[in-house]
Order: structure tokens, then sequence, then C-alpha cells
């Protein structure tokens, strides 16, 4: 388990340097964020006493710190475009609904990905097994905004299943409220399942080949009991590592998601920021999606590390 700690730390040292990164990148890009913030025929006075509230006229390493500081304690700044709103204010809006969009996609990556790998199992070779081959390599290649045009076009306007652009909260109709987000879900869901079917589909097969499963058959097991009790068991553990990256993408990938289905989540609040030049908005929401990131490919680690003993017995080794 000494792995687990040092795990954490790396983690810990990458979401440093990536807060460093995006610090620095808005310490130097080109334009005045008290300018910005003063908005237009701002004097000059106005413009000294801004630069002196937001703390630009001291040292850029203080300044790094003071956002740190701040950032910890949970106030990473204030919105430019947002009318001087608090950014945690902003974020703690939109999380939830972004949160249920990427919770909804990671089920339907699950279901969809064990439910075909295990299918096509049974049918290997034969024209299913090569229709479903086809369809994962078309997934793999589709970019999720164009999935999620599609639906649009499809299920929206085709088949008038949704409301193109409707949103409705949580609070109204929590029925209706996932009925919004199910078909930008399965944008999302789609491209990363046919990722997350090849790999598993590939490690179920070289399962397959292993002494123990011959041992099994010799000993009368049913396909059936050794694929469910013994095949998938093993065969899930590579598929748990790219799982954490694909839970990576799912949270970051659902930016351009959300602008195309006109979800109000975090995804439109960075584009509306960016949009606006809304510098604070932009670092807060960029070490937000960064954490997410990292989390997600350590806690994916650290499962690996306490599922299988091979991995923490051959660390010892070394």
């Amino acid at each position: 388990m000494r792995s687990i700690p040092k795990r954490i730390l790396v983690s810990l040292m990458t979401l440093f340097l990536v807060s460093i990164l995006c610090f620095l990148i808005f310490s130097v890009i080109r334009g005045d964020p008290a300018s910005i913030a003063g908005g237009i025929g701002v004097s000059s006075e106005q413009l000294q006493v801004l630069r002196e509230q937001m703390g630009l006229n001291k040292n850029v390493l203080v300044r790094y710190f003071d956002w740190v500081l701040n950032f910890l304690k949970g106030n990473p700044g204030t919105s430019y475009s947002f009318r001087g709103e608090e950014i945690s204010s902003l974020i703690a809006q939109r999380l939830p609904v972004s949160a249920a969009l990427a919770l909804l996609s990671i089920c339907f990556i699950l279901i969809i990905s064990f439910a075909v790998s295990v299918f096509t199992v049974k049918k290997e070779g034969n024209i299913t097994d090569n229709i479903v081959n086809f369809l994962n390599a078309a997934g793999i290649s589709t970019p999720g905004f164009f999935m999620g045009l599609l639906f649009i076009f499809i299920f929206g306007f085709t088949f008038k299943f949704f409301i193109p652009g409707e949103f409705i909260e949580f609070r109204e109709s929590p029925l209706r409220f996932f009925g919004c987000l199910f078909f930008p879900a399965l944008a999302i869901a789609v491209p990363n399942s046919a990722v997350l079917i090849k790999f598993l589909r590939s490690s179920i097969f070289l399962e397959l080949k292993s002494d123990y499963v011959k041992t099994a058959r010799c000993k009368g097991a049913g396909s059936n009991y050794i694929l469910f009790h013994h095949v998938l068991k093993n065969a899930c553990l590579p598929a748990v590592t790219i799982l954490g990256m694909i839970i990576a993408e799912v949270f970051s990938g659902s930016v351009i998601i959300e602008q195309v289905f006109s979800i109000p989540g975090i995804g439109r609040l960075l584009i509306a920021a960016i949009s606006s030049r809304d510098y604070p908005l932009i670092q807060a929401l960029m070490v937000y999606i960064a954490f997410i990131v990292i989390a997600a490919n350590m806690l994916a680690d650290i499962a690996i590390m306490i599922i299988d003993p091979r991995i923490k017995q051959s660390r010892k080794i070394r």
C-alpha cells in the first residue's frame, strides 16, 4: 500500500504545476484585467484604483500565492463578465448539472460497454460480430459533438423525442430534468463506449486463451459460468485504467456537448468566460477540469493496486 500515498503525492504535485501554468499564462497574456473589469470608458484614476483592489500592483509570485490561498479557502475571486459575482457561486450553480450529465454518461458507458462486449464474445466470427466491430470503429472515429448534432437532427427535429435547446431545472421536474440530459449523455457515451468495448473485448479474448480457462473446461464447467465467474473478473482489470481515462474525458469533454445542447453547466460557463475574456473565471474552471482529470486517473490507478495483488507484488520486487 506504500504506492498509494506516493500516487496521491504525484497527483497533488501535478495539480500544483497545472495551477502555476494557468496563473502564469493569464499573467503574461496581452490585455489588462483591470481594463476588462472596468469596461469601456473607465478613467485612468478608476483604473488605478481597480488595479490596487485586484492586487495587480503586487509581484507575480505574491499574486500567485494569494490566489492559491483564496482558492483553497473556496474563494477563487470574482467574475468580470457576471457583474462581480463570486466565481464559487457561479460554479456551485452549474456544477450539479454537469455532475448529473457526467454520471448519467458514465452509467451509459458501463451498461453499453459490458453488454456489447459480453454479447459479441459469444458471437465471435459471425455476421453479428462483424457488424458490431464496424459500428464500434465508427463510434471511435466519431467526435462527441458530431454525435450530438446527429442526435438533435434525428431524435429532435425528425422524430420529435425532445425539443432542441429546452432545459428543465431539477427542482421543477426531476424526471424532465434527466429527460433533457438523456440524449446529451448518450452523445458523450457512444464514442467513449466504443473505446472501452475495444479494450474489454481484447482483454476477454486474451483471458479465454488462459490455462485456467482450459482447466475449468476440462472439469466440465459451462461457458457462461467460466465467462461470468472467472474471465470477466480478470478481464476488467486492464479496463479499469481505460475507464479512469474515459471518466476524465467525460468531465472535460462535456464542455462542447453542453454548448451543442444548450445545457447550463460548467462547459457553457467556460465558453462564456472565454468569449468575454473573463480571466479569473477561466483560471478557476481550468483548475477544476484539471482536478477532475487528475483525480479520475489517480483513483483508477489506486483501484488497480487494491484489486490486483499482482501489481502490488511486482512493485515490491522492484
